[in-house]
């Protein structure tokens, strides 16, 4: 059979950076059944004392996500946290404005910063400017980090919580650049809020973390302007600004669907530059990180939401957003987090948006049935698994193709990441070529003494291949596609795959 050849040289020297473990990180926003009946199920035989169900809490365990996003998303702009503590039988039912549903504040601050500690990770805790402002951020910076002995850090030792949560990494909003945003905003008008909010911020708390709101995909109108003209505003006092993207395979155009990532890597670049912009026409020292706390495929369920919110609003944690996911979509998923790692010098967060049932990796059957893994979950997890230490240039020959709406599309996308302490290398790579398997040459010759300790993959036959409750037709297995002699390592990459192949001393 006759191979596609990509060759490749890995070099310890050629270093991106170190990766930082935030960018496994995910997202619950209170939204469809991510709270209520995803990681909250009181009458679920798993549930803990606490009402969250322990086999949601495992396999978040093996996702090891060190940083969760909260409470939204388009959630926040609406929120009043001070309606989220206290007694649970003495919170209010609210009208939940941005997904026309019902909040029942059964789950609220406190409970949730209690559960992700639970789960390993950390709170990133996003602040209200669509509808509230500078003295509602700092009240619930005040409950959540100061020690006590003041109106609001009192209230939370009254409610049970001594010890300050010490939240460290805190979003300014979210998507305000949006007009589907409750209390959507203009450039000028968001820098500003965000500049006095940020400042006030710090006086409370100087050790905190501020992610100004970016654009919310590459395709808004207002991208890159947004960024130049807010951060303007923002940069003496924020660390990060976001970024938010999409994808879906609408047209069922598959080549073309997994080009998107190439989109991907253009929005990174653009807003690195405009970040580098700002920084120069301040004449300022540090560079602006990028926290890309939402990104994911969603489409699937887009008809399905429409009719919930347009024909039956005012549910109480109503089925949205629930994206069953296929085998082209891990792909795509797999190919994101190669474009993150690539980033690894500016992008220091990302939130795989989201976490549990809404566009999720783990979803659960309604009404107290199982947790299962969707297709998404093992890209995610071997990435989050394998993907810490330092990312490495990948220097790559690979053939190109188009597709409808992209160029010079590689055939083959690749990134090693080398844990030192470890002695491990790892290469991520997708061959997004539908037709031809690849022999990729890899030169290791920097790794002496290294061997392969493992080939995973994931494939189908089936691009539209899904999993379920009780059916994992997308499952990684072991292969024994690759080998090293003489520090060339030779590597068969079926068509339509995710590898991941491990070397060790």
């Amino acid at each position: 059979m006759a191979y596609s050849k990509v060759k490749m040289v890995i070099d310890k020297e050629f270093c991106i950076a170190e990766i930082d473990e935030r960018i496994y990180g995910s997202f619950i926003e209170h939204l469809g059944r991510a709270v209520y009946d995803g990681i909250y199920a009181p009458e679920h035989p798993t549930a803990d004392e606490n009402g969250f169900r322990a086999d949601v809490k495992d396999l978040i365990r093996e996702l090891n996500v060190p940083i969760i996003r909260y409470p939204g998303g388009n959630f926040v702009s609406g929120f009043y946290w001070e309606d989220s503590v206290g007694p649970v039988s003495e919170r209010p039912r609210r009208l939940e404005l941005a997904w026309k549903s019902i909040e029942e504040n059964k789950v609220g601050l406190n409970e949730f910063t209690k559960w992700t500690r639970d789960v390993g990770s950390h709170v990133m805790m996003a602040v209200n400017l669509g509808t509230r402002g500078i003295a509602d951020a700092c009240n619930l910076l005040e409950y959540c980090n100061h020690p006590g002995n003041t109106k609001y850090s009192d209230l939370r030792i009254r409610h049970g919580y001594k010890e300050p949560h010490n939240i460290k990494t805190w979003c300014l909003g979210n998507e305000m650049d949006g007009p589907w945003q409750l209390g959507h905003k203009t450039m000028e008008e968001y820098g500003r809020l965000a500049e006095e909010t940020a400042r006030a911020m710090k006086i409370i708390d100087p050790s905190i973390e501020l992610v100004s709101c970016g654009s919310s995909s590459l395709t808004m109108p207002t991208f890159p302007d947004w960024e130049a003209v807010t951060l303007e505003h923002t940069y003496d006092y924020v660390d990060y600004v976001s970024m938010h993207q999409y994808y879906g395979n609408q047209k069922n155009d598959s080549a073309d669907f997994l080009a998107c990532s190439d989109d991907m890597d253009q929005f990174i670049r653009t807003v690195t530059a405009t970040c580098d912009f700002v920084k120069a026409k301040k004449r300022g020292k540090k560079d602006i990180k990028i926290s890309f706390d939402e990104w994911n495929v969603w489409y699937h369920s887009n008809a399905a939401d429409n009719d919930i919110t347009e024909n039956h609003p005012w549910q109480a944690a109503p089925p949205m957003l629930e994206d069953i996911y296929n085998f082209e979509d891990a792909l795509l998923v797999g190919l994101m987090l190669i474009t993150i790692l690539k980033h690894a010098d500016r992008v220091k967060i990302a939130c795989l948006a989201q976490l549990v049932n809404v566009i999720a990796p783990i979803m659960t059957e309604a009404g107290g049935g199982a947790a299962w893994k969707q297709t998404i979950f093992y890209p995610f997890m071997h990435a989050s698994k394998y993907g810490r230490g330092t990312a490495l240039l990948p220097v790559i020959s690979t053939p190109k193709f188009d597709t409808a709406t992209h160029e010079d599309v590689t055939a083959v996308e690749a990134v090693p990441v080398y844990h030192e302490e470890k002695n491990e290398l790892t290469v991520f790579a997708v061959n997004r070529s539908l037709t031809e398997d690849v022999e990729m040459t890899v030169d290791v010759r920097s790794f002496e003494g290294y061997r392969v300790l493992e080939h995973i993959v994931l494939e189908s036959d089936d691009l539209k291949a899904e999993n379920g409750p009780f059916s994992q037709k997308v499952a990684p297995k072991q292969t024994s596609q690759s080998a090293i002699d003489g520090g060339i390592m030779t590597s068969t990459l079926h068509k339509a795959s995710w590898n991941v192949i491990r070397l060790g001393k």
